[in-house]
């Protein structure tokens, strides 16, 4: 069990966690100060040491270097004992299991080192069996250029050794180089050890230089991690060499991994800047949703438009010119890279209002592969009577190319050369002439009943919520039960169901609707708790069980013998059932039993 390693935010497989020592080391961090090594087994006998909270000892083990034999690995195993004070164990990554310890050092790591496909089956495997909230650590592997991406791989704990063993050989490190000291005219640099003249810096300058900018990266990454953002950075950073490039698309490639990791939606904006971005969890979860689980309930048109700089697209000037015309005569869907296809009713919905991309006016072969791929499956889910492509030049193809599986669905080009000139606009009021347009009403519970299909899955706007009203404003739409209220209340308003988040585009359910939740058809995501009434949060250790398919962010009902609850998950459910510290899920609203 983990005692001493405390997780307190998650970036997918990057975490911000705790080494709980006297010193408490917030990671991920080098931790050579901290780490008591209590030798290896393979001269001598070693007994087992007595250890404190204020290091973290590694207990007294072997070794194995990449490539051993799975029957050399059985003979020479360690039984580790189970002792009371911060410990690390040495494991193979092939033959890693749950020592009970609160970190793993990997001693086949310089196997696999600098291989994309190796590393991320390495990380893959370890992860797969030890204690979600144990600590991963490398030794002899992090640099200023490579920390930031093994960090967003799962690895929490480093130490030095590579960064000081280049200073001495007169390797000079930054986070995108690594240069020979001795070609070095001037010092790119302003940490303590390169404030002076290039003549006077030495090689012992070097290691100090090398480990402040490697501790600096390290900070960096933190912050990153804290903010939501690290993928972005990351995408980056990998490439400044081939192999982190190669890890990262390996990594996507394991998209069970990462998306259990990933957060439903996040207080954060992403930067789209590469093709690697369509590759993201956040993207390829969006564009999974919107062709598998939304519904279109507009019987009218399609109008396609393209995506504004401006989040959310209806507030941006071109949008407006649209509406202008369209004049809720028709249902609008938004053509855009790196997310696909967004639905007018999810123009809120992370991450469609929360990211940024670059505008060059051309498209990418693989973002038009993207693309046009989620807008076929988008109109294989959907029946529209006909499509109005209000699109420029540059989306032609994408739209050509996702209606070759339609050839009966009519469809018309409106734009004569930019989609807000008069002469467009124009040709689009035209296309819609004679167009009834739908009321309030209709757009208000479409838009309910499409958010609640994206979160809660395919038909949960009908079955989840069945009848209701709305009340208050768009976007902070409040969503009550249509039925008369009971005999002898009628001062009472009609109960609430849920509240609709305009910040990311999602719905909070009260009580009222988690039993309707609980009671209806559509799979509910719940946590398990023991004999308390749980007030604010609820906590990893009183968890008895949880859904496996919950993600951090999602509405989850939570009961126990004394209670009955609806919140927010802060873990997904995996890590809520087998941690040991944390908080599995923030409380909303609450009832006793």
């Amino acid at each position: 069990m983990t005692e001493y390693f405390e997780v307190l935010s998650r970036d997918g497989a990057a975490r911000v966690a705790t080494l709980r020592l006297a010193d408490p080391v917030r990671t991920p961090a080098l931790v050579d100060d901290v780490v008591e090594d209590a030798g290896g087994l393979w001269p001598e006998h070693r007994d087992v040491p007595d250890g404190d909270d204020g290091a973290l000892t590694v207990l007294p083990h072997r070794g194995l270097p990449a490539g051993t034999a799975d029957e050399v690995a059985e003979s020479f195993a360690v039984s580790y004992p189970d002792v009371d004070y911060p410990s690390a164990v040495v494991v193979h990554s092939e033959h890693v299991q749950d020592c009970g310890a609160d970190a793993y050092v990997l001693s086949d790591v310089q196997g696999f080192l600098g291989h994309g496909r190796g590393f991320a089956e390495a990380i893959l495997a370890v992860k797969d069996a030890v204690p979600e909230d144990a600590a991963v650590y490398l030794s002899g592997a992090a640099t200023p250029r490579n920390v930031a991406v093994l960090a967003y791989a799962g690895v929490d704990l480093f130490d030095a050794d590579r960064a000081v063993a280049a200073g001495t050989q007169g390797r000079y490190l930054t986070t995108d180089e690594n240069h020979r000291l001795d070609e070095l005219d001037e010092l790119p640099c302003a940490c303590e050890a390169c404030r002076q003249p290039r003549d006077e810096f030495d090689r012992q300058d070097c290691v100090d230089h090398n480990v402040a900018v490697l501790e600096a990266e390290l900070a960096r990454v933190r912050k990153r991690i804290r903010d939501g953002r690290l993928r972005d950075y990351v995408e980056g950073q990998a490439r400044q060499d081939q192999w982190l490039t190669a890890l990262v698309r390996e990594l996507d490639q394991q998209y069970g991994y990462l998306e259990a990791r990933t957060p439903i939606y996040r207080n954060a904006h992403m930067d789209a800047t590469t093709e690697d971005t369509l590759n993201r969890v956040e993207i390829q979860r969006f564009a999974q949703r919107v062709t598998e689980r939304y519904e279109c309930r507009f019987d009218r048109p399609l109008v396609l438009v393209p995506c504004s700089a401006t989040k959310p697209y209806s507030d941006s000037q071109s949008h407006y010119q649209f509406h202008e015309v369209i004049q809720y005569r028709a249902h609008v869907a938004s053509i855009t890279s790196p997310i696909g296809v967004v639905p007018q009713e999810l123009e809120l919905t992370y991450p469609a209002q929360h990211y940024d991309t670059v505008v060059t006016g051309e498209w990418t072969a693989g973002e038009i592969e993207f693309v046009a791929e989620v807008l076929k499956r988008y109109l294989d889910a959907n029946d529209y009577p006909r499509v109005i492509a209000h699109v420029p030049a540059d989306y032609r193809e994408i739209v050509d190319r996702a209606l070759e599986a339609h050839p009966d669905l009519p469809v018309e080009f409106t734009v004569a050369d930019h989609p807000t000139t008069d002469e467009s606009l124009a040709n689009l009021g035209a296309a819609l002439e004679g167009e009834r347009a739908y009321r309030k009403r209709e757009r208000q519970h479409n838009t309910i009943r499409a958010i609640a299909d994206y979160q809660f899955g395919a038909g949960a706007g009908d079955d989840l919520l069945g009848e209701f009203k709305t009340t208050s404003r768009y976007p902070k739409l409040q969503v009550r039960a249509d039925e008369p209220p009971s005999a002898g209340d009628e001062q009472n308003a009609a109960p609430q169901l849920a509240t609709m988040v305009p910040n990311y585009g999602t719905l909070s359910l009260t009580l009222d609707g988690a039993h309707r939740w609980v009671e209806g058809d559509v799979p509910t995501k719940r946590v398990e708790i023991d004999e308390f009434v749980p007030h604010g949060s609820v906590l990893a250790p009183g968890v008895v069980d949880a859904d496996a398919d919950i993600r951090e962010g999602d509405e989850v009902v939570v009961s126990g013998p004394k209670a009955f609850a609806v919140g927010r998950a802060q873990m997904h459910g995996s890590a809520m059932v087998a941690a040991t510290r944390g908080e599995a899920c923030s409380i909303r609203h609450v009832e006793e039993r």
